[in-house]
């Protein structure tokens, strides 16, 4: 049994805090997982949160900080405005909604990204991309269909139109031909 030591005492009246955090079981699941993101956290300046790879995840994973799953979730991840890392052991059985999406695990579902998918080195992708950018490494797997849209223009922004083909403009600038008896 843990006994402290009582050759260390506090300077002040104050009670002595422990140095980590420690989870209590009115916590969810993604909280516990997120403790041992503290130091991480620190050093870069964004919320991160990991979700280690013992950890299974049954249905909808909602957040606002970026993530990084190694463990298995089966569902649908959203996670609007940030980044999405899938870890070299992660599994994933859904559909995923990101900013940013980068895989160096399994992904088994529809990936949609506002800005990037990233399939890196032994990455694996099952399913389609829809995303204005796209990167596969070699030695990455990806089996499915890849929409590149770009970002819808904003109200009031006008559109360029599609380039007629060649033989359309060349139609539409020549004269028409005037049917007999009419002159200009």
């Amino acid at each position: 049994m843990w006994k402290r030591d009582e050759s260390v005492k506090p300077t002040s009246g104050q009670p002595v805090t422990p140095a980590a955090p420690v989870a209590s079981t009115t916590q969810p699941a993604g909280a516990q997982a997120s403790l041992q993101s503290e130091a991480p956290r620190q050093q870069i300046g964004r919320d991160v949160v990991n979700i280690g790879k013992s950890v299974v995840i049954k249905g909808e994973l909602n957040g606002s900080e970026d993530l990084t799953i190694e463990g298995h979730v089966e569902g649908k991840i959203e996670l609007k405005d940030h980044v999405l890392t899938i870890g070299p052991n992660g599994k994933i059985k859904a559909q995923v909604f990101a900013k940013s999406v980068i895989v160096l695990g399994e992904v088994n579902g529809n990936v949609t990204a506002t800005e990037k998918v990233d399939i890196r080195d032994n990455g694996s992708v099952d399913g389609d991309i829809v995303s204005p950018r796209v990167a596969i490494a070699e030695g990455a797997h990806f089996r499915g269909s890849v929409d590149m849209q770009k970002k819808p223009t904003a109200p009031g922004q006008s559109q360029l139109k599609p380039p007629q083909p060649q033989a359309a403009q060349a139609q539409a600038n020549q004269p028409q031909p005037q049917p007999a008896g009419q002159s200009r």
